[in-house]
């Protein structure tokens, strides 16, 4: 599944790519499973709307559309192997291809693109969102996800989330409404980089160790994130370009292979139904 690196990747090249244009065509496939709002309403809300913005909220992908001063979010969520690609119409469609957008260029633009929703295994989601007023009624609400965002999270804030946590570090790191945009991938790599073992109980997690670890997160993400994500499976960009943060990897999927700190051999385990890497030696 797609986490933060490729999610936010994918949300950045979307935006450079669509920003500015307006929604002229939507197309759906019919498919129930990945719409979780009714498809003639999707159709309704985004045809001839404005896309002003296209962002990443954890795991989800916020497309931010304007029509007769109406703001309305479209959320994507990809599932397992969902993409959202950004193509001229005459490139051939991908099979389990579920919701085209078609747009009439950004402004200054007579080329037409089409955003395209794939998914395979139709584990992905895509549902709208009303902004809703706020107390004040200056800013309508947006999405904003259930959990704290990893790259902005405060120290105080991080300690404050995990100290008091009884589970498992890397089961608490999964938790979605603590955190929210970290899978495995990057909860592993973020955790041998912090010399801390996946199995320890959060509670006994000193501050210091806690501090250690937001600091490896952040920099796994922000490095992940340069390089465009990790392709391991079916992940690719906007472009359908495929990222490279997985030459990178120092434990995920490296089982029996020698640690590139120590030598010793990279062990697999299954901790909260989730497959767990880790150096035995290197993380205490």
């Amino acid at each position: 599944m797609p986490e933060l690196p490729e999610v936010e990747t994918i949300a950045a090249g979307v935006h450079a790519r669509v920003h500015g244009a307006r929604i002229v065509r939507v197309w759906t496939s019919g498919k129930p499973q990945t719409f979780k709002s009714p498809e003639p309403e999707i159709a309704r809300a985004l045809t001839g709307a404005r896309i002003e913005s296209v962002r990443r909220v954890g795991k989800t992908i916020v497309m931010t559309v304007q029509r007769n001063k109406t703001p309305t979010e479209l959320l994507i969520h990809l599932g397992m192997t969902g993409r959202l690609l950004v193509s001229a119409p005459e490139v051939p469609l991908a099979p389990h291809t579920h919701a085209i957008l078609t747009l009439s260029g950004a402004p200054g633009e007579t080329a037409r693109r089409e955003i395209r929703f794939v998914d395979p295994r139709r584990f992905g989601r895509i549902s709208l969102h009303t902004p809703q007023p706020t107390t004040n009624n200056l800013q309508p609400a947006t999405f904003s996800g259930s959990g704290s965002e990893p790259l902005t999270i405060s120290l105080a804030g991080f300690i404050a989330l995990f100290h008091p946590r009884r589970t498992p570090i890397k089961a608490a790191l999964l938790n979605q409404s603590l955190l929210h945009g970290i899978g495995n991938i990057y909860a592993d790599e973020s955790l041998f980089r912090a010399a801390i073992r996946p199995t320890r109980q959060t509670a006994r997690l000193t501050r210091a160790e806690l501090a250690r670890l937001r600091t490896a997160l952040v920099e796994v993400l922000r490095h992940a994130i340069r390089l465009g994500g990790s392709s391991v499976s079916d992940y690719v960009d906007a472009d359908g370009a495929r990222g490279f943060f997985q030459l990178q990897h120092k434990v995920y999927r490296r089982t029996g292979q020698p640690c590139l700190v120590c030598t010793t051999p990279i062990r697999r385990i299954t901790l909260a139904g989730r497959s767990t890497h880790f150096c035995p030696h290197c993380q205490r």
